[in-house]
Parts: C-alpha cells; structure tokens; sequence
C-alpha cells in the first residue's frame, strides 16, 4: 500500500504528454497551479500519410519537465506527493522479446493504413461489427489499423514483435519498471472491448496477434511506485506514487469541469476535438463519434479532428514565413502577429474557405483519404485572409462533430481548452460559428489538471471527478454575434457541399500522391 504525506494538502504533478510537447504543471487540490515547465519535440512526416515519433526523444523531455518542475517545488518548500499522466491517444510501436522497440512510435496523425481501412468497409457488416465492440469507427488513427499494416508491409517485424506498446505503457514502464496499460489508452485502441471491459479475442485474432503481447489493463487510478533510477534522473523521492491517469481526449472535461449533463469541451491543440461524458459506452448510428473511458463508471463520448493547430503552425512556417527567432528578438509571438491580421478581415474571409483536410480526417467522417484545399481564392485574398480563413475552416470542422454530438443530447455548456483559447478571435469565431455560448475557463490547461484530478482520486482526497465541478470557474463568456450568423451559415453549406462532391478527386489526389514515393 502506496503512502501519501500530508493529504490534506498534496500536491500532484499532472504531466501532459501531447503530440508536440509535454508539459508539467503542479496542481493543488483546489485547482490552484504552482509552477510549470514545458518541453518541444519534433513529429516526423519522412513521407505522405506517415507521422512517427522517436519514444525515446519524448521520455527526455518528459524528464527534464518534472525534473525542472520538481526543483521549482523544491525551491519553494513544497513536497511532491505525485505524478499522474495524460498521454496523446492511439500511438502504436512493436517491441521484440528483449522489449527493444523496433520502431519509432507511429502516432495518430498517421494514416499509411488507408488502404487496409478501405479494405475493410469493403464488409459493412464486419466494420460495424468492431464499432459496436470497441466505439472506434474504422479509421487508419487507430493501432487495430497500424498492426495490420505492419503485418502486411513488414511481415519480418511483425515476427519480431513479441510485445505492443502504446506511449503511455512506455513512459509508465520507464518511471515505474511495470508494464501495463491504464483502461483509457486500452479502449483507444480499436483492440478493446467496451462492453467487456477487456481486450476483444475476435478483433485480436482478426489481427493475427495474442493477448499477452498486449499489457494488463488497469483502471486509469492505478498507481505504482517510482523507480530509484527514475526517481534520480527526476530529482524525486524513490517510491513516490505514480498514478497511470487517461489520455489526453478524457482528461480535458475533467480539467476545465465539463462534467455534467448538456456540458461539452471543445479542444484544439495540435488537433482538435469535441466531447461529452456519459456513463456508459456510447455508439453512433452513422459511425460519426467514439466513445472511450475515463473512470471504471464514465465514459467520454466525442469526435476528434486531425487538423487544428498544426494547420496554424503550417500557416506561419510556410505561408507566413515568421521566424520565432527573428520575431522573438522584438517580442513578439508570431500567433499574435497572425492573429492580428485575421482580426482586419471580415467574418468569412471575403469568400475563402479551407478545408482543412492536411492528414485526413478523423471525426465524424473517418476519411484518411481527404485532403487540405482552400476555395474562393481570387486576386483580392491575402495571407490575412489565408489565416482567417484557417482559423474558421479549422471551425467549421469541429462544427460537423459538434452536430453528430447533439443526438446523444441538448447543449448547455461548450468550455474550451488548449493553445488556441490564447487567440480571442479564433474564441469568437468558433462562438459564431457553433451559434453558441463558449466558456473560458479559468483553467484552459484541462488534461494536466484531469492527469493532476486522479492523483487526487488515487490518494483519497478526492472521491470522483465530480468534486472538480465547482472547482473551475468562467474567465470570460462569448456570445454569438448574430450579424455574422448568415454569413457562416452560408458559408458552412458550401464547406459541406465541397466536401460530399469532392469525394473521388480526394482519393486520386492521395492516391497520386502516394504513388509519387512508391
């Protein structure tokens, strides 16, 4: 039995590992954040389609976050009381019977398995079939897709490969020597049963693999100790409880209080997504939203897009061509800069729109065939309208989530969360086009501070999650503004338009495309 030192007032380090970057932040029970530290790293894209990471570049920056954390706890006479995680969803790397992987991570913007995906709703029924066991719709994200693309394309690893990791049983075994998957990552997967709580032996031997190459499955409050080599490299007390936690995509609804009935979270990072809680699994008669688990007793229902802020940063690298370093010997960011020229052109771009399709598509369409274009453009557009445009597609994007969503139920709350709640602008835009309130929360880092919020759980000092429903409260309210209703209503149709009709230059597109490095 784990220890835990003055419970009445511990601290938790929530440790968020996205696609891009980590960052650690130290959290009090009452929300209340004392230090942070954040780490970069690179997302590798060596061809179309591929997105990969290097495992061991990640775990560095993790360590050097709560290393750098934990010293700042140090300097202010505060004790660490534990380390609870947040990971990305849906990461996937073969390991050999010596653990060695045999692969960089392939993440979830990657979509080399599109043909496999294809393949396989070639059989409505059998698709279908999985969806109704696991709440992941057929699509390429999803590590059920990437084993059967290893197992096809490199049939020697795929021998070799005696054990499957994910990103968050990879940095757990590193911090606490032990090898096991909390039920969050687990129900991501494609490869997990829903219902059963358990990994699906049909969907595993439809994908030629056996139960123990894959970890015991915990509950996402699980907790072990910190390993003495780790604990060093930490700059923390050997034994200090580590608390497996969730994924990010869970995670967030607890950090910002989006808890209750008819509340939503509406996200956008890296990617972006949409999400409510329910307390039990829930499918989508059109196979439009996933639902994945956050506690033994709820579940978060929701689509997530590939295409947020890594347009953003597509924009500014290579439309706007800002050099962070040129611009921060000045002072300013370059997101700033970008977002004050989107702000001097009207609601809907003067008639540019973008699709923001760059990696595919996840939610709600599952397409990883679509791809990025803008429309309209005439000689009057700018980078200015470019950006706006961006900010807006990326929108309308989440839009089409946010409508399969209001099947399961009326919406009362949309809270916000991640790098773009920074841009009120981009807050306003995402108001009128929803034709809804948003709320900024006084805390927008949501999954550091739900990673942080099963610490608590795990140590006792909180019951559930919904003791955080009070716990954060409104910064600001944003209200549609109705003279640019029409606009984005007209707007919105022809996105989805574009969309249904462009269907099979999509495919050639990619397929030209993919041909191009055969």
């Amino acid at each position: 039995m784990l220890s835990f030192n003055n419970i009445n007032n511990s601290i938790w380090i929530g440790l968020d590992i996205g696609t891009t970057g980590v960052r650690a932040i130290a959290y009090q029970k009452n929300g209340v954040s004392l230090c942070s530290s954040d780490e970069f790293y690179p997302l590798e894209t060596p061809y179309p389609d591929w997105a990969e990471q290097n495992p061991e570049i990640i775990y560095k920056a993790i360590e050097k976050v709560v290393r750098d954390t934990a010293n700042t706890l140090i300097y202010k006479g505060k004790t660490v009381s534990g380390i609870a995680i947040s990971t990305v969803m849906h990461s996937f790397a073969p390991a050999n019977e010596k653990r060695e992987l045999l692969s960089n991570m392939i993440t979830w913007a990657d979509s080399r398995s599109v043909e496999i995906v294809n393949e396989l709703k070639k059989d409505p029924t059998l698709t279908k079939s999985f969806y109704e066991k696991t709440c992941c719709p057929a699509h390429s994200c999803y590590p059920f897709l990437k084993i059967l693309w290893v197992r096809k394309n490199f049939p020697d690893v795929f021998a070799k490969m005696r054990y499957i990791y994910s990103l968050k049983d990879y940095v757990f075994e590193k911090m606490t020597g032990q090898w096991v998957v909390d039920k969050s990552s687990a129900s991501a997967s494609g490869l997990y049963n829903a219902h059963t709580m358990d990994w699906d032996d049909d969907i595993l031997s439809f994908a030629g693999i056996r139960r123990e190459q894959l970890p015991p499955v915990v509950s996402t409050t699980y907790m072990h100790k910190l390993t003495a080599q780790a604990a060093q490299r930490l700059n923390l007390p050997e034994g200090l409880p580590v608390v497996i936690g969730a994924t990010d995509g869970v995670l967030v609804n607890v950090g910002i209080g989006a808890i209750k009935s008819g509340q939503l979270s509406a996200t956008i990072g890296t990617s972006g997504a949409i999400r409510m809680l329910t307390k039990n699994p829930k499918v989508d008669s059109k196979n439009r939203t996933w639902c994945y688990n956050l506690t033994d007793d709820m579940w978060v229902a929701g689509g997530a897009i590939n295409n947020g802020g890594i347009i953003m940063r597509w924009m500014r690298d290579q439309i706007c061509h800002y050099s962070s370093r040129r611009l921060d010997d000045i002072g300013i960011d370059p997101y700033d800069l970008m977002t004050l020229k989107a702000s001097k052109i009207p609601a809907g771009a003067e008639g540019l729109l973008l699709l923001p399709f760059f990696t595919g598509e996840r939610a709600p369409y599952w397409n990883s065939e679509l791809r990025g274009m803008f429309f309209g453009l005439s000689l009057n557009h700018s980078r200015s309208h470019m950006i706006r445009a961006a900010m807006e597609g990326i929108c309308f994007s989440l839009n089409c989530v946010l409508d399969a969503l209001k099947d399961f139920g009326k919406v009362e709350d949309i809270r916000v969360s991640g790098s773009f709640t920074k841009s009120a602008l981009w807050l306003q835009i995402m108001s009128d086009i929803f034709a809804e309130n948003i709320t900024l929360p006084q805390n927008s880092e949501g999954a550091a501070f739900g990673a942080a919020v099963l610490g608590f759980i795990a140590s006792g000092e909180m019951n559930s999650i919904a003791d955080t429903a009070n716990l954060i409260q409104p910064k600001k309210i944003y209200h549609p503004q109705t003279e640019n209703f029409a606009v984005y209503k007209e707007l919105f149709d022809i996105y989805n338009v574009l969309y249904t009709k462009l269907q099979p230059e999509f495919a050639r597109i990619t397929m030209y495309q993919n041909q191009m490095y055969k």
